[in-house]
């Protein structure tokens, strides 16, 4: 079964993948089928973002796609940078620009600085229109450390956890990233799915 993950980020590429390594599904890329328009993400919620990465594939190219929209939300933010994570420094940010921002905008408050990334992952084909979540709570801290990961990883410490996300190789990251709990909630309910096909 080949489905598509509407995706252009090669972090998440990798580890949705190496998520769905076992199954005889395989996932695609955005640049593996050669896709390089623009989606224009401009719904109010991850959900709404993630289905809409979804359903403009799905309709270009009639094979099942999988989506997500996720991001960070800090307590002491009310919230952001939720859905504009990737965008949080403006429009052209890069991980650098919104790690720092992040850490300059708490500067103010004492610590520590409670987080949680939420991922919404979404699966569309001709049939079915799912949705599952996955959260990952933490902190967040103001020395980067590690390299690995992407993103917010090198300033976020999981809860009940010494190290960052970014100090995790691949394999620790996807037992407990909100990523990783969303996509394999989506993997066992395709496996339903197709099971009953």
């Amino acid at each position: 079964m080949k489905i598509i993950f509407a995706s252009g980020n090669k972090g998440k590429v990798r580890e949705v993948k190496s998520i769905f390594s076992e199954n005889n599904v395989e996932i695609l890329s955005l640049e593996e089928i050669g896709f390089t328009g623009d989606i224009i993400e401009n719904g109010n919620t991850f959900e709404e973002n993630a289905f809409i990465k979804a359903d403009t594939i799905f309709q270009k190219y009639n094979l099942p796609v999988i989506a997500d929209d996720s991001g960070l939300v800090v307590d002491q933010l009310n919230g952001q940078p939720g859905i504009y994570s990737a965008r949080f420094a403006g429009e052209n940010a890069t991980y650098d620009d919104n790690n720092k921002k992040l850490i300059s905008e708490l500067d103010e408050f004492p610590e520590p600085h409670s987080a949680k990334f939420i991922c919404c992952a979404v699966f569309v084909d001709a049939k079915n229109r799912i949705s599952v979540f996955g959260e990952l709570p933490g902190e967040i801290i103001s020395e980067y450390r590690g390299t690995n990961g992407f993103g917010f990883d090198p300033i976020f410490i999981p809860e009940n956890y010494k190290i960052t996300l970014a100090e995790m190789n691949l394999a620790e990251k996807n037992k407990i990233s909100h990523r990783a709990k969303a996509f394999v909630k989506l993997k066992q309910i395709l496996q339903q799915i197709t099971s009953q096909q």
